[in-house]
C-alpha cells in the first residue's frame, strides 16, 4: 500500500460520494501559509478493488488543529485495531455509544493493601435513583444528626433507615424524622441505645432517574443527559 499526498474535495461524512481531485497535487508550502485552509490537511486510504471504491478518512475539523477525525466513506469502522506494545492516551477517552466490556460495570482496582504482589477489585454498587448515604454509630443517644448539607439536597421524604444493634437486643424504632436534619430513635424495651445506622435518601438538585428507556444508546435518553456522565459513553479513562 502507498500513501498518495494530494488535495482533495470536500468531505461531509460518512456515505458522501468523495470528490478525488487526481490532478491536483498536495502542496506542503502550504504549511507555512497563514491563510492555509485547514480543511485540507488529510490522508485517505483507498481501497481501490472494491466498487465503489471504499476509503477511509483522516482530516482536521477544518478550522483548528484540536480535532482529528478517522472515518469511513460507508459507515463506522467494524474495527480499530492499535498491536503496540504500550498506548498512551493524555486526555479523556469518549465514546458516542456501543458496547464496552470493560466498562459495563464501574470499578476500581488498586494494589492490595496487605498482600504484596496482588491487587484489590471492587465494583460499585448499582440503584434506580439518584441517591446518597449517611452511616455511622449510635451509643448512649437517641438522635442522629444529619450533614447540614444534606438540607436542599436530599428529599426529606426519601429518607429511610437502616438500624443494627450491638451487644443486645433494644427493640429499636425511628420515632420520627424531624425537619429532615436529625432522626429520632427509641428503645422499645428501654435499654441504652449502641447501633449501628444506615441513612439513605434521594438527591434533589437534579431530576428524577428514567430507569428504563427506549433507544440505541445512551444519547437516546429521554431526560436530561447533561447531568449525567455514563462510563463507556462519556468517559472510559483507565490508568495503572
Amino acid at each position: 500500500m502507498a500513501f498518495d499526498f494530494r488535495s482533495y474535495g470536500t468531505f461531509t461524512g460518512p456515505g458522501t460520494p468523495f470528490d478525488y481531485r487526481d490532478n491536483d497535487d498536495f502542496d506542503v508550502s502550504s504549511y507555512e501559509d497563514s491563510t492555509f485552509n485547514l480543511s485540507d490537511v488529510s490522508m485517505c486510504l483507498i481501497n481501490t478493488t472494491s466498487s465503489p471504491a471504499d476509503y477511509v478518512y483522516l482530516h482536521l475539523n477544518g478550522t483548528s488543529t484540536s480535532t482529528v477525525t478517522l472515518e469511513r466513506n460507508s459507515g463506522p469502522l467494524s474495527s480499530f485495531i492499535v498491536n503496540a506494545g504500550s498506548s498512551t492516551f493524555s486526555g479523556e477517552v469518549v465514546s458516542n455509544g456501543g458496547a464496552h466490556r470493560l466498562s459495563n460495570k464501574k470499578n476500581f482496582d488498586i494494589p492490595h493493601p496487605n498482600k504484596p504482589g496482588w491487587r484489590l477489585r471492587h465494583t460499585c454498587v448499582e440503584g434506580p435513583e439518584n441517591a446518597v448515604y449517611f452511616r455511622g454509630r449510635l451509643k448512649d443517644s437517641n438522635v442522629i444528626e444529619l450533614p447540614e448539607y444534606w438540607k436542599g439536597f436530599v428529599d426529606p421524604e426519601s429518607i429511610t433507615v437502616s438500624l443494627t444493634q450491638i451487644e443486645t437486643s433494644q427493640d429499636l424504632i425511628v420515632e420520627k424524622i424531624e425537619w429532615g436534619s436529625r432522626i429520632v430513635i427509641k428503645s422499645g424495651n428501654a435499654s441504652n441505645i449502641n447501633c449501628y445506622y444506615l441513612v439513605h435518601g434521594t438527591r434533589i438538585d437534579g431530576e428524577n432517574l428514567i430507569v428504563e428507556y427506549e433507544g440505541q444508546s445512551p444519547a437516546d435518553y429521554p431526560g436530561d443527559n447533561s447531568e449525567y456522565s455514563v462510563a463507556g459513553y462519556h468517559y472510559d479513562v483507565k490508568e495503572d
